[in-house]
């Protein structure tokens, strides 16, 4: 079909979709995709959805739709996993997931016969990997990001003597183990993608049910069955199995109420690609950790090079004349994730982790993380101005809550954006 000639209800969600943070670019391939994913009626119904989670009477509300129908449309919806769908107060909730993370991975977590999934990997290959826009809008735009790493943490006890000064500087929402342990609900399903590149061909050999969902979202899937309930014992017991094979945690990029952590390869995981292409501008936030070689015990094996899945790690000449051939470990800094990896490769144990110079600030929240993400890729007013569905006084006062607890710099471009005198009294008001 030719989106830029025909309006469609394709063409309405697209502008649907970018009118959130993580958008998603107009393609041939995006509007594929869609037409796997959706009915061009639903299509339509979607992109009047709000950007808030959203009950089913809104819903009716915003299609001009009886109670009934709009329920069924939503559960529907739900069922196929483009929407999710959490229970608050005795009343279900809706939310449009971004595409990522979102439905696309979603639509690639279980092995299903209602979709075509090899055409579907093909699309998503050819959208994220092989054309360019989307995969920038998503990791480089901004200074806030979507994910963030975690630290292997058995690497932070490596070459350590008691009391573990690392294990000490770590904090509980920097540790995946924590976040397994104090999730409400824990679900886990098969890895988007490494399944998507399964289907061309180009899969490694890395576990593929291992990638995790929690809280809420992880409720929404295991009910769909696009997820597997698992208990915190058993969601360890991966965590351990992904550090065996050198898996590196990528996560929501939260404190709390994380929702997603994948176990990514550096092969096929869209982060780890991401981090690799465009290294220096931070598509992924670090954690606080960086690793330190030692090299009177590095013998040039390469092996934490190979486990390296941002390339962070090279192999340079000891320039010892005595030896020319010898060479060494060297870290690039600047691109490093701090993941820890490439400590349990070291069988010398000549690696080890020390704490940056500087913490990396991550968001409080979902909340928090959107609003910045919003501000800085210049589309803040989306969150205020939902022209779909009334933002109720509650949504309202947790965004405006969180502008209110940001940097000067960034409060004026809120301001900006949104061109609102109530939102300038407000942080006129804070500078008092």
């Amino acid at each position: 079909m030719s989106h830029t000639t025909l309006k469609s209800g394709y063409t309405e969600l697209v502008e649907r979709l970018n009118r959130f943070p993580q958008g998603a670019p107009p393609s041939e391939s995006l509007y594929r995709i869609l037409q796997i994913l959706f009915s061009e009626p639903e299509a339509r119904l979607v992109a009047l959805l709000p950007i808030k989670p959203f009950t089913a009477r809104q819903a009716s509300q915003a299609w001009g739709m009886d109670l009934a129908a709009a329920q069924k449309t939503l559960d529907e919806l739900a069922s196929r996993a483009t929407l999710v769908d959490v229970e608050q107060n005795g009343e279900m909730v809706y939310t449009l997931p971004p595409p990522m993370a979102g439905f696309f991975e979603f639509s690639m977590m279980r092995l299903r016969g209602d979709v075509d999934q090899k055409v579907l990997a093909e699309l998503y290959y050819q959208y994220i990997n092989v054309e360019d826009e989307f995969i920038r809008a998503l990791f480089v735009n901004g200074e806030t990001q979507l994910g963030r790493a975690y630290v292997n943490e058995p690497a932070l006890l490596e070459g350590h003597t008691p009391p573990h000064d690392n294990a000490l500087h770590v904090l509980d929402y920097e540790r995946a183990s924590e976040v397994i342990l104090t999730a409400t609900h824990r679900g886990v399903g098969i890895c988007y993608c490494r399944h998507k590149m399964q289907h061309l061909d180009r899969a490694c050999n890395a576990p593929m049910d291992i990638c995790m969902t929690f809280n809420g979202s992880a409720e929404a899937l295991t009910r769909h069955g696009y997820a597997r309930a698992v208990d915190a014992k058993e969601g360890l017991d991966l965590l351990q199995e992904a550090y065996e094979h050198n898996l590196v945690q990528f996560g929501e990029n939260v404190r709390e109420g994380v929702n997603f952590i994948c176990n990514c390869c550096g092969c096929c995981c869209e982060a780890m690609i991401a981090a690799r292409r465009f290294g220096i501008l931070n598509p992924v936030h670090t954690t606080n950790f960086l690793p330190v070689i030692d090299e009177s015990v590095c013998n040039g094996c390469g092996k934490c090079v190979t486990a390296c899945p941002v390339e962070a790690m090279g192999l340079v000449s000891t320039n010892d004349p005595h030896h020319p051939h010898r060479r060494k470990a060297r870290l690039n800094e600047d691109v490093c994730l701090g993941c820890g990896v490439c400590v349990r490769t070291c069988q010398f144990k000549g690696i080890t982790l020390r704490a940056r110079a500087e913490r990396v600030i991550t968001p409080v929240n979902s909340v928090h993380r959107v609003v910045m993400m919003a501000i800085e890729r210049g589309n803040f007013q989306n969150l205020i101005f939902d022209n779909r569905v009334l933002w109720n006084h509650r949504a309202m006062a947790a965004v405006l809550g969180v502008v209110l607890k940001l940097p000067p710099v960034k409060q004026i471009l809120a301001n900006q954006q949104v061109k609102s005198r109530y939102l300038e009294a407000l942080i006129s008001r804070l500078s008092i």
